[in-house]
């Protein structure tokens, strides 16, 4: 029997935590259970959920999974879903290693043979948006997703519904008709103002309009998928097929769990097949690491409704280390004309340059989420 006989976390720039599992066997594997501004927090969540793991057969994956999420009084919630999350990615990595095959074999097999990316880009103004975005399609990206705006008054004034709309105007002057672009609201919008500004977007065809309200108001969203024919997204910040179960029957057409706060590689794929009975495709989000992206794309390889995947290579929150750094091999994740070829090595399918990462560590990030109000005074999604 494969037990599990050590798990360490490591906190690494810019704002990681990754997950190491090393088994009675050798067999190393890892997760990610990055959770942003509150990774010291989830660190502690590991090591405790570790305690229910040490000594038990690696290969168990449902059955430490449901032990994980179901063996406590109290459940749920960012922390303990992100924590559970880098968990079973690494347990996962560890599964493909010991029976030599890519995760996304282990979970059926391959249903397409490369994943189409996007990434994320920036701009207060037409002029910035439109330099931003022509740069990501020079590195071969054909979608981005930009924010819809900054702050924004309760009932916005003409001026700033304006300005949302000449910013996605410039995205897609550059864009032309044959690449795309998604407008993220964040959860900055009044349900009010969304429903006013996304019929204004209809004309420049975004690929979704995402988070339209905040997650605590999902109970809103249907009014707002019956305002515009554009697709609508939502799911960073639900974490399980319950929290996700509303949003699906109010209409939405793209769900985006992260696989690092929604329960990892095994709540995700059952978060799939409830959205395959929707009709909704998925779009995980994940501007982390690359083993929370590599853990999305064995998830993509192997799920039928799988639409696109966010990555963060190049975004502004990557200080002090980007995406492959921590990567032997940064072949595996390089992006041929706007996508990723399948993964074909044992795992997750990337090696970790684990001296890097106890380097990191050692040095460790304090990183936090920015906040800022509404004008009126409220706090807003930053």
């Amino acid at each position: 029997m494969t037990t599990i006989a050590r798990i360490e976390t490591f906190l690494v720039a810019p704002r990681w935590l990754f997950v190491r599992v090393e088994t009675s066997s050798g067999i190393v594997g890892w997760g990610e259970a990055t959770c942003e501004g509150r990774s010291e927090t989830v660190r502690t969540a590991v090591e405790q959920l570790g305690e229910l793991l040490v000594g038990r057969d690696a290969l168990r994956i449902e059955d430490h999974w449901q032990v994980m999420t179901k063996g406590s009084f109290y459940r749920g919630g960012p922390i303990l879903a992100s924590a559970v999350s880098g968990l079973d990615q690494a347990l996962w990595d560890i599964a493909g290693k010991h029976f030599g095959a890519p995760v996304h074999q282990l979970l059926g097999g391959p249903v397409r043979d490369r994943i189409r990316v996007y990434g994320w880009v920036g701009g207060d103004e037409p002029s910035e948006v439109r330099d931003h975005i022509a740069a990501q399609v020079e590195a071969g990206l054909t979608a981005v997703k930009m924010n819809a705006s900054g702050r924004m008054s309760p009932i916005a004034s003409v001026a700033e519904l304006d300005g949302v709309v000449a910013r996605v105007a410039a995205a897609r002057e550059v864009l032309g008709d044959h690449r795309d672009v998604a407008v993220d609201f964040h959860g900055r919008f009044t349900l009010a103002n969304a429903r006013r500004v996304a019929p204004l977007l209809e004309p420049y065809r975004p690929l979704f309009l995402e988070e339209p309200v905040v997650p605590e108001n999902s109970h809103l969203i249907g009014d707002f998928v019956r305002s515009t024919t554009t697709p609508v997204s939502t799911g960073e910040r639900l974490y399980s097929r319950q929290e996700f179960l509303p949003v699906f029957q109010a209409g939405i057409a793209v769900a985006q769990p992260d696989l690092s706060h929604a329960g990892g590689i095994t709540e995700v794929r059952k978060i799939a097949a409830l959205a395959e009975v929707y009709d909704v495709q998925l779009a995980p989000h994940c501007p982390l690491g690359p083993i929370a992206l590599a853990a999305c794309l064995q998830v993509g390889f192997a799920t039928p409704n799988y639409l696109i995947q966010e990555q963060s290579i190049g975004i502004h929150y990557n200080l002090g280390a980007e995406v492959l750094d921590y990567c032997l091999d940064k072949t595996p994740l390089t992006f041929v004309d706007g996508y990723v070829e399948r993964l074909t090595a044992p795992g997750l399918g990337i090696e970790i340059d684990e001296a890097a990462v106890r380097a990191a560590d050692k040095r460790g990030h304090a990183w936090r989420s920015p906040m800022f109000r509404h004008l009126d005074g409220s706090y807003a999604e930053w």
